[in-house]
């Protein structure tokens, strides 16, 4: 499975951004298809580890957030394009990161756990000024 994401740059406090996540590379001998995976979103600042930003649950689809990012970012999710979009507002300096999207075809502890998914993109960066 590979993910690639784009949608990054430079954008002033305040301000927004939709970061998108492609998905390719599932096949007939993957032995699962595009909706059966969690898909989440994380960044990673640096100096600082890895975290959870926003991810989907394959189960039950539903959205789960981060306390930091609540009620600014907006995850979702088209199956026919096998994408996803984290939508961003109101962005805030300490926002600024490489945002990475991930994808599993299953949790077993938190979904927001950068160890719970094996499939990573390369990350697009979000730099935000104040």
């Amino acid at each position: 499975v590979q993910l690639v994401e784009s949608g990054g740059g430079l954008v002033k406090a305040g301000g927004s951004l939709t970061l998108s996540c492609t998905v390719s590379g599932i096949t007939r001998d993957s032995g699962f298809v595009f909706d059966d995976l969690f898909i989440g979103w994380f960044r990673q600042a640096p100096g600082r580890e890895r975290q959870g930003v926003s991810a989907m649950s394959a189960i039950t689809g539903d959205f789960f957030y981060a306390a930091p990012v609540k009620g600014r970012f907006t995850m979702s999710v088209d199956s026919a394009t096998k994408t996803a979009y984290l939508e961003m507002n109101n962005l805030k300096p300490d926002d600024a990161a490489v945002y990475y999207c991930a994808a599993s075809t299953s949790t077993r502890l938190h979904i927001l756990l950068p160890t719970e998914y094996d499939n990573w993109g390369q990350g697009t960066q979000v730099t935000v000024s104040s």
